[in-house]
């Protein structure tokens, strides 16, 4: 993936997800009345995808190009209120709200409506309801907290965790799915995964310095309010999240790092229900698939056996009262952001304003949109890519990626280090990679999930319900190729390695990332570097260990793979000396993959671009030559302003390394780069002819 927007891209975020102030104004004026109701449809502002306002020529590019590029754009563009930070890839996608927003509208006023406009018109409407949100309180997740009470003893907790999961807490004690079948990547089958947890990863509990500590004691503090909106004294409520806190750190110690769970072969635990049940055996495991209503099957993927290992241990070591009450928080915090707003305060306080700097609240219009994408997001789509995708974009996005594609050929076919066999395997991989452009060729059907303007949660828990239900049921089913991971209007793109797919949601496939009135050269450097990026993923550390066909398979010989470890090494060690923020540094180990897909896809756009262009007089514009026009273009798409906080976040959480590495990290390794501004041996944008970093 390449974003900024992580929750989880070129560009992480959100995230995962994730406006300049005038635009942002322009926008909202065409949109919104002095009310606040939208008088007209609201258009996609434009922005161009090279900028020269957004550049500070003052600075030298072989010094920092960075600040060459983007110095302009990051004086111009504070970071709203709102935001944890700001970027080109964040301000775009804050503008699709926009937009999306008036599609909303329009649909939840409409006089006739099919089924599509329906759901997405009374789901948005439910949300934006926010005096009768108010007034259900926390009545609304009655259901689930009535189950909980009704508890009688812990072996009786499969069922109710199943229920649970499928509802809206998806990882309560642990995660649940169907999974491609990693030796067989035509089938599905059932998978297991650590989880669990309140705080973003396992490291917030297991690290000792006295960032860590603080929020841990921080997240208490969260914990214990959660349980005082519940109803609880404020004595009783200190003691239950002591509890919660305890039982999470047990299942964070034992739980894989990052790093690790970057290794699909330490993913890759395949066993029968019967020897899970060895593992785990005071839970209930048949009584958890059957409460989950799977399929049939005798082999299941468990991510992490310690994890479970531990679960078990703690399901003895821990009484009926501590898991009611783990069970109660854990529902309470995943339905925060949509219960009443002493919830919905709590919720932001700790997990945006805490965590990630954020200064204050998202409009809720904001957050209600965001909600119908993340659940009704096919449906959405439909509406958006009518809008603003045309065929024409669709066929130029598609010539563009095969240009790159055999650019990564040619590159393969030139590689010295690498032995004839594993050439040949690397080609039929590249040659298998289907690509995906802007949006599915068949829509989900959302025509079972019952949606009314009358209840949001339960419009959200019908939503949960119904893709908890279409994941589990294909169990034992062939894999459908055609399924996206996206939705339409995302501002991302990513790759698949099981499906050995690339996909571009139309979101991302906007001005500024790819622009039809500029010229070729900023457009390769961006969308070009992006679609280059996620092909050199299927080729990076972690998607090299699958075949063409997406099995997990050791396609390499020995020496090629000990040669391109090497390779990596120099990557890993070049960002692992990058400061993030104060003393925290890049793990150049998690950041691997995206470092090695950033240096390889701005080669290839590189070269497709040069090839693209090989018969055109191509003439300098803006005192920027043609080749100063690709690398200003591929850096504006990482313009950026962050918060500590969300830088410090990130540095433990995100496979990619912050805006400013992701460019200055790739053209130190580019000797075009070089050669296009000049600059000499020894500025820091350079470097000696045997320092430079060569994977791809």
């Amino acid at each position: 993936m390449k974003t900024f927007l992580a929750l989880s891209g070129r560009r992480t975020f959100f995230a995962v997800l994730i406006v300049s102030a005038s635009l942002a104004q322009a926008q909202q004026q065409n949109a919104t009345s002095a009310s606040g109701s939208p008088v007209s449809e609201a258009t996609l502002p434009y922005s161009p995808s090279l900028d020269l306002t957004s550049m500070d020529k003052s600075a030298d590019p072989c010094v920092d190009f960075y600040q060459y590029s983007c110095g302009g754009w990051q004086k111009n563009n504070p970071i709203p209120p709102d935001q944890t930070s700001w970027g080109v890839y964040g301000k775009l996608y804050q503008d699709n709200l926009g937009f999306l927003r008036g599609i909303l509208e329009e649909a939840a006023k409409a006089k006739q409506r099919d089924a599509v406009t329906q759901k997405i018109g009374d789901y948005y409407s439910a949300c934006m309801d926010e005096a009768a949100v108010n007034k259900r309180g926390v009545q609304a997740i009655k259901p689930e907290l009535g189950a909980i009470a009704a508890l009688k003893s812990v072996h009786d907790l499969a069922p109710l965790v199943a229920r649970l999961q499928l509802e809206a807490a998806g990882t309560t004690m642990f995660g649940s799915s169907s999974i491609q079948d990693p030796d067989n990547s035509e089938q599905q089958i059932a998978g297991i995964n650590q989880g669990g947890l309140g705080l973003p990863d396992r490291d917030y509990y297991t690290k000792d310095d006295a960032k860590s500590k603080e929020t841990r004691e921080r997240y208490l503090q969260h914990v214990q309010k959660v349980f005082e909106l519940l109803g609880d004294s404020q004595d009783k409520a200190k003691t239950e999240a002591q509890d919660v806190m305890r039982m999470e750190a047990g299942l964070a110690a034992a739980s894989l790092t990052r790093v690790e769970r970057r290794d699909p072969y330490k993913r890759k635990n395949k066993m029968k229900v019967a020897d899970l049940q060895a593992v785990a055996p005071n839970f209930d495991w048949p009584a958890f698939f059957k409460g989950a209503n799977a399929p049939t099957f005798e082999i299941l993927n468990v991510t992490a056996p310690p994890f479970f290992k531990a679960l078990n241990s703690e399901l003895s070591s821990e009484s009926l009262d501590n898991w009611k009450n783990y069970l109660r928080f854990h529902v309470a915090n995943a339905y925060s952001a949509y219960l009443s707003q002493p919830f919905v305060d709590e919720n932001f306080a700790f997990y945006r304003q805490y965590l990630r700097g954020a200064k204050e609240q998202q409009p809720r219009w904001k957050r209600c949109v965001q909600y119908v994408d993340d659940d009704l997001g096919e449906a959405l789509g439909q509406a958006y890519v009518r809008k603003v995708f045309s065929p024409e974009l669709k066929a130029s996005t598609l010539d563009m990626v095969r240009r790159i594609e055999n650019a990564m050929g040619q590159r393969i076919q030139q590689l010295d280090w690498m032995s004839p066999e594993t050439k040949q395997q690397a080609m039929l991989k590249l040659q298998g990679m289907r690509n995906k452009i802007g949006y599915p060729d068949k829509w989900r059907d959302y025509s079972s999930v019952k949606i009314t303007a009358k209840d949001f949660v339960a419009d959200v828990r019908n939503a949960n319900l119904f893709e908890s239900r279409r994941r589990i049921n294909k169990i034992g089913q062939p894999v459908d190729h055609a399924e996206w991971g996206m939705t339409p209007p995302t501002v991302n793109a990513y790759y698949n390695p099981a499906m050995n797919d690339i996909n571009f949601p139309a979101g991302v496939l906007q001005p500024p990332l790819y622009d039809a009135k500029m010229d070729d050269a900023p457009n390769y450097g961006d969308t070009g570097g992006t679609i280059g990026h996620e092909l050199t993923h299927g080729f990076d550390d972690q998607g090299r260990k699958y075949d063409a066909k997406g099995n997990l398979r050791d396609w390499w010989t020995k020496e090629d793979a000990e040669k391109f470890t090497q390779r990596t090494q120099c990557v890993e060690d070049q960002y692992s000396k990058y400061v993030v923020v104060d003393d925290v540094h890049i793990n150049g180990k998690l950041t691997l993959g995206e470092d090695v897909a950033d240096l390889g896809g701005e080669i290839l756009a590189y070269n497709a671009w040069k090839d693209a262009t090989k018969d055109k007089n191509l003439q300098p514009a803006n005192d920027l030559t043609p080749d100063q026009r690709f690398f200003v273009g591929f850096a504006q798409w990482a313009c950026e302003n962050t918060r500590p906080e969300d830088a410090r976040l990130r540095a433990l959480t995100d496979p990619h390394s912050p805006a400013r590495y992701r460019i200055n990290g790739v053209v130190v390794n580019m000797p075009d780069f070089t050669q296009a501004f000049s600059c000499k041996a020894g500025q820091p944008m350079t470097k000696a002819a045997d320092q430079v970093c060569r994977v791809w």
